[in-house]
């Protein structure tokens, strides 16, 4: 299947939002700070920068939400972050704003243009694999790889975009399908003073992580059988 050719507009609309956000990183040198930070799996500089910005700090992390579409550093780290700034709830609450708005702009990017890029990144052939079943496997698939924590969030919202998704389907299965891992990492974030590795918390985090790749990996084999044309081949 011949890859669609994206617009010059959408081209150029999606080439100045990527300038853009490197430029806000360059510029404000408190965002670049925590940028840096994150990459590099700082959760307690994370944590000071958006502490240090007080009434300015949601828009810090909303910020690195934003920026996350292009560079995929662990978003586990911010949710702790903002966890153990502003508590559980407005953390909560404020992270899921931030990843839903990031997932709808890599949504719409891949939706535009992404698909000849995700061609070359990922070789065509995986990516149709992909793509295809995205296409099929529904509402159900969906919600299994966003509870899965190691399938990057970024990528299936391009993916989700390319496959002509409907935006509605997307961000209600975002919306549900991302909340555990988020709470979960915020929740993380809330208790990070003194934890240690046989504290309760760790031990139970652990237990989560594993709960959220099991049943996601139940929901795909579910899904998969109820659709026998998706994605037979694992190679």
């Amino acid at each position: 299947m011949e890859s669609p050719r994206p617009s010059l507009a959408a081209v150029a609309i999606t080439l100045t939002g990527i300038a853009l956000l490197a430029a806000m990183v360059l510029a404000i040198p408190e965002l670049r700070d925590a940028f840096e930070a994150a990459v590099r799996g700082d959760t307690e500089e994370v944590r000071a920068g958006i502490d240090d910005l007080g009434l300015v700090g949601p828009l810090l992390i909303v910020a690195l939400a934003l920026i996350h579409s292009v560079v995929f550093y662990p978003a586990e780290i911010v949710d702790a972050a903002a966890g153990f700034v502003y508590g559980f709830w407005p953390a909560l609450a404020l992270m899921m704003t931030g990843w839903l708005l990031s997932g709808l702009l890599c949504f719409a990017v891949g939706r535009a243009v992404a698909r000849p890029l995700l061609d070359r990144w990922l070789g065509a052939g995986r990516f149709e694999r992909i793509e295809t079943a995205i296409e099929r496997g529904g509402a159900t698939l969906l919600l299994a790889v966003r509870l899965l924590p190691i399938v990057p969030f970024s990528l299936v919202s391009y993916a989700a975009g390319a496959a002509r998704v409907p935006a509605w389907r997307f961000v209600w299965t975002t919306t549900v399908g991302y909340l555990p891992i988020t709470a979960l990492s915020v929740y993380f974030g809330t208790r990070l003073e003194g934890l240690g590795l046989t504290d309760p918390l760790v031990l139970g985090s652990a237990a989560g992580l594993l709960t959220l790749l099991l049943f996601g990996h139940w929901i795909m084999r579910r899904g998969n059988r109820d659709r026998p044309g998706v994605a037979k081949s694992h190679d």
